[in-house]
């Protein structure tokens, strides 16, 4: 990875901090730069807006998921394919550390983040995963089983936050859970 990757993650690091600290809409650019200890004009050079930096954690995060929908791709789903598909979703989203500083902001921000979100395609991929999970035919039960067995393994870390636990523990418990959803 280059120095301007590097750059790249350090803004979207401390820009989620100061969001999650702040709020999105009470977070200016400046004071995204003085926290990095850089100019507004070097900081300008990698991001012009705070909804450029978003749309960026957006997007990684739903590119380490195409990762795991191209590895769905023609996989028949058998039970042991069921059980990889949610293991390698949990590894995809907790991938870098940055996934529950982004549920929390989107949490935390929805008027003000709703279009950028809007514009992913997470809907169309998690109707792939659910389709996977359950099969053609399945009941609104089973549906709704597996639904939560994905939405379980981004709401664990946000939801057991409080507990005294690591982050790895609750990836573990929310993957231990997802599992149990499927079956």
């Amino acid at each position: 990875m280059g120095a301007r990757s590097d750059t790249k993650e350090k803004i979207q690091d401390v820009a989620l901090e100061l969001f999650g600290e702040q709020g999105y809409d009470k977070t200016s650019l400046r004071e995204i730069a003085e926290r990095l200890g850089v100019t507004k004009a070097a900081l300008y050079y990698h991001f012009k807006t705070k909804e450029e930096i978003i749309t960026s954690l957006l997007q990684a995060a739903g590119e380490r998921l195409d990762v795991v929908s191209e590895w769905l791709a023609g996989k028949e789903p058998t039970p042991e394919n069921r059980r990889e598909l949610l293991e390698r979703y949990a590894a995809a989203i907790n991938e870098g550390g940055r996934h529950f500083k982004l549920m929390r902001l989107m949490q935390e921000n929805q008027p003000a983040l709703r279009e950028l979100a809007a514009g992913m395609k997470g809907h169309e991929r998690m109707q792939a995963f659910v389709d996977f999970l359950t099969g053609p035919g399945a009941s609104l039960a089973d549906q709704l089983k597996a639904r939560l067995s994905i939405i379980v393994l981004h709401m664990g870390q946000f939801t057991l936050q409080e507990t005294d636990s690591t982050p790895e523990e609750r990836q573990a418990a929310a993957l231990e859970v997802s599992l149990e959803l499927n079956g």
